[in-house]
Parts: C-alpha cells; sequence; structure tokens
C-alpha cells in the first residue's frame, strides 16, 4: 500500500470537505500492487466479428494465395524433374561382373591343409574383395587313363566329401560363390584324353551333382572340342536361366583363340563367362578383343598365372590392365602379391610376420610384395563401387606397340583413365577426347615420386615413364 496525493489526479474528480477546502489535498491509500485485467472478446462477440463481410473476404484471400503458392511449388518440382538429366538403367549384373575371380588351381600348394586350409582363408578373400572362387581340379584321375576318371569324387589328397561340403557352406555364409574346375585330364596335355566324346557325357553327369551340391558354377577348359559333341547341348540347357538356375555360370576358355575368334566363339559356344588370356607382354590386340557389340559380362581377362609369365612388365602394371578394362578380372592364387614362378604360396601367409631386422633383403622384400597386395586391395575397392570401372563404356585414347590409355566412362559417374606403358623407353601420349578435362586427379599410380597420388596432371601430352602405369579419375561435368 502506498499514499498517494489527491493532486496527482485529476482535480475535477477530487472530492470537496473541509480539509479539501482548507489546503485542495487529500491523502488516500491504494493498493500497491493494483492491475488492470483484460479479458478480451466474448464467444459471441467473436462469432458476431468472424461473419463480417471484411474478415470472410480476407480469410478466402489467403486461402486462395496458400493455393496458388502451393500449386507453384508442385509446377516447379516437376519441371525440375522433366529438365533434369536422366540416368541410364544399370545393366543386368550377375555375381561373376561384380569383381574379380580368384583361382587356386592346387589346392595343397594354397594350403597344406587342402581344402581345410581354403575354408580357413576365405577371411582373407573377402577382405581382398574376391566375388567368387574357381577352385580346382580336385577329382580323381591316374594319369592319362580314361577309366580312372571320376569327376564327382574328392581325391582324398586334397581331403574330404565333408570339408568340401564345410568350405561350400562357409564361402555360401561369407557370399562368395564357388566354381569347380572340371578339367578331365589336369596332368596330362590331353586334358580330353583324345576321346572327347566318352567325356563330354561324364561332363553332364557332373554339372548336375556338383550344381545339386551348392557349386555356383563350372569351369570347362578348351570348350572348342567339347562343343561339338551331342552332349554340349543337353549340358548347356543346365545352366539355362531359370529362378533355379540364374545364379549358377557356365565358364570356359579357349586355348589358342584369335581376337578376330573371341566374338565367335563367345556366340557359338553360350558360355556365360568366356575367359581369354591377356598376351604377355600386353599388345595393342588387347583392343581388337574389346568389340562395341561384345558383351562385357561375358568376357573375363586371365594372365593364366603371372609367376609363370616373364618379367616384362611390373605385377602392378597387370594388376592395373585387368582391373580397369571391361570383363571379369580373373587371378590366380599369388598373383595380389606377385608371387614369382617356383615360389610357394606360403609366402602370402608369411607377410604377416615381421622380417628380421638383421636381413635387409629379406625385409625390403617382404615391404615390396605388402605393398603390391595393398595395390591389389585398392584396385578391387575400386572395382566393386565406382560404375565406371564396373560397367562403363570403353573409350581408346591412345595405342602404340608398347603402351596404351584409355577411358572408362557411365552416365554421371566419375570417370576413370588408365594410361600404361610397358615399354623400355618413355612416351609421351596426345590424348583427344570431348569428355576430357585440362586435368586431372591421380588415384593411383606404380610412381608415386613422379606422379603422387592425389596430385592434378594435365592430361595435355601426357608423359610415362619406362615400365610405369596411372589410373586418373575426373567428375562428370554435365
Amino acid at each position: 500500500m502506498k499514499d498517494v496525493e489527491l493532486n496527482e489526479v485529476d482535480q475535477e474528480k477530487q472530492l470537496m470537505n473541509r480539509e479539501t477546502q482548507k489546503n485542495g489535498c487529500v491523502k488516500v491509500t491504494v493498493p500497491e500492487n493494483a492491475e488492470v485485467k483484460y479479458t478480451g472478446l466474448s464467444k459471441d462477440e467473436l462469432m458476431k466479428i468472424t461473419n463480417t463481410a471484411g474478415w470472410v473476404q480476407t480469410r478466402r484471400a489467403l486461402l486462395g494465395l496458400f493455393l496458388l503458392g502451393w500449386v507453384g511449388m508442385l509446377a516447379g518440382a516437376i519441371v525440375i524433374i522433366v529438365q533434369a538429366p536422366r540416368c541410364k538403367p544399370i545393366p543386368e549384373m550377375n555375381w561373376w561382373n561384380e569383381g574379380p575371380l580368384y583361382q587356386i588351381s592346387d589346392v595343397n600348394a594354397f594350403s597344406e591343409k587342402g581344402l581345410k586350409g581354403v575354408e580357413e582363408k576365405l577371411d582373407y578373400l573377402s577382405h581382398m574383395n574376391v566375388k567368387g572362387l574357381i577352385l580346382g581340379p580336385i577329382h580323381t584321375v591316374e594319369g592319362n587313363q580314361l577309366d580312372t576318371l571320376d569327376l564327382v569324387s574328392v581325391k582324398s589328397a586334397v581331403g574330404t566329401e565333408n570339408d568340401l561340403k564345410s568350405l561350400l557352406d562357409q564361402a555360401h555364409k561369407k557370399g562368395i560363390p564357388m566354381v569347380l574346375n572340371l578339367t578331365p585330364s589336369y596332368d596330362n596335355t590331353a586334358v580330353w584324353f583324345n576321346n572327347v566324346t566318352a567325356v563330354a557325357e561324364k561332363i553332364k553327369d557332373a554339372c548336375t551333382h556338383w550344381l545339386k551340391k551348392g557349386f555356383g558354377g563350372i569351369f570347362l577348359p578348351d570348350l572348342r572340342n567339347i562343343m561339338t559333341t551331342k552332349s554340349w547341348q543337353s549340358t548347356q540347357a543346365l545352366f539355362n536361366k531359370t529362378e533355379e538356375t540364374k545364379q549358377v555360370a557356365l565358364m570356359g576358355s579357349f586355348t589358342n583363340l584369335s581376337a578376330d575368334d573371341v566374338s565367335l566363339m563367345l556366340n557359338r559356344s553360350g558360355v556365360d563367362l568366356l575367359l581369354t588370356e591377356l598376351l604377355d607382354p600386353p599388345e595393342t590386340s588387347v583392343e581388337k578383343k574389346l568389340y562395341p557389340s561384345h558383351l562385357q559380362t561375358s568376357l573375363g581377362w586371365t594372365l593364366g598365372s603371372l609367376a609363370s609369365r616373364s618379367q616384362a612388365a611390373p605385377v602392378r602394371l597387370y594388376q592395373m590392365l585387368l582391373f580397369t578394362l571391361p570383363g571379369t578380372p580373373v587371378f590366380s592364387a599369388g598373383d595380389e602379391v606377385g608371387l614369382k614362378s617356383g615360389e610357394k604360396p606360403q609366402i602370402m601367409w608369411d607377410l604377416e610376420n615381421p622380417a628380421e631386422e638383421k636381413n635387409a633383403t629379406a625385409k625390403t622384400l617382404q615391404e615390396e610384395r605388402i605393398a603390391v597386395r595393398n595395390f591389389f586391395k585398392t584396385l578391387s575397392d575400386l572395382r566393386g563401387k565406382e560404375r565406371s570401372l564396373l560397367h562403363g563404356e570403353y573409350v581408346s585414347l591412345y595405342s602404340s606397340a608398347t603402351s596404351l590409355a584409355f577411358l572408362r566412362l557411365w552416365d554421371q559417374s566419375s570417370r576413370f583413365l588408365t594410361a600404361i606403358n610397358w615399354g623400355n623407353a618413355s612416351v609421351i601420349m596426345n590424348l583427344s577426347n570431348s569428355d576430357l578435362p585440362a586435368q586431372a586427379q591421380v588415384r593411383l599410380t606404380t610412381d608415386a615420386v613422379n606422379l603422387a597420388v592425389d596430385s592434378m596432371v594435365s592430361l595435355e601430352k601426357l608423359k610415362l615413364e619406362p615400365k610405369q602405369a596411372v589410373l586418373f579419375s575426373y567428375p562428370y561435368a554435365g
């Protein structure tokens, strides 16, 4: 409460008494926290106002503006969608097209434990981003004796049928389909025993048997011979793509196949994947096999075995070539670390054990093999996630007797440019294509000193040193 002088208020409202007549002032007491309470309009008053013509028109105008704005935004979104560039449909891909296939021909050389040892290395294969495993041959046969051929057995030297079943089960769990190599006579130059007709019937029965066991495909060598038999058509029928067999593959190869015959034999054989061997060293005929009409999903590149090839080019050069060419790259066990002829695959597993510090030579060799394996792993990862490398178009940019450059591109995805020089002299490449930018980023190289990874390099008159390979990339520019 506080005292207030009446002379603080309107004089006309002061009450007059004797005291005020004397001094014109009187003291009154008012509450100190007196507040004016606002009650607002009543419901009836609001209803009267909202139904007036002015408020009705205002509400209608605001609703109309809202609807016009919504329609405008919808129309704008439709225009953007219509004018936006359409993405190309992704081609149909099978598991054998999604990454590298890994061949283990000699199971006991790969691991002293045979089939059990292969099972133990499945995590290693997964880490290397391997998409399929070609195993064997593992069936029994004695020398060049056709009557000893048993294509539905497992030779005791590599393990038992239970070992094979366990391997198949674990491989399926890890997403690694397995292909069985059914080369009839694998210890003899005459793989068909010089009696392909008799063997062909056994091949058909063996395909039926092993596909039921869970194999994701069958590999057959030198198809030129078996294609002429009466059994071949019925064998092919086992792999006709139905709901049950759409994930199984018939793979094969030809010996001494010229570049001009690749397309013809691919169509005649009807195989899902034709393995064709790259020449040593690579020559310009590699481009002759890349016909525009070829289905990339039906062509596989193999080196046979890097260990048996000449040292005309470093192993990493071959790795880059296979991983960036159209088609499926197929490697033999040991190729990922650059095993040489006569070296045992056990060396791969010893890389996890540090070399003796005192043995400088062994330490240097181990570091080099680990670097080669990391190079392989990087390429394998890129191949699996980059659409241009996985199923992109192939555009030739430069070709000579000792060097090659080509472009892989797909729709709006990042572009990849491979440049390789396997010659003994440096080469300057004049690259020309409307899609090429002035500069590109180095993604991987065999010479990190002169071409550092992630550096930007001019593509005008690109110079490569001897035995050098480099993988560039650049973004889609519209």
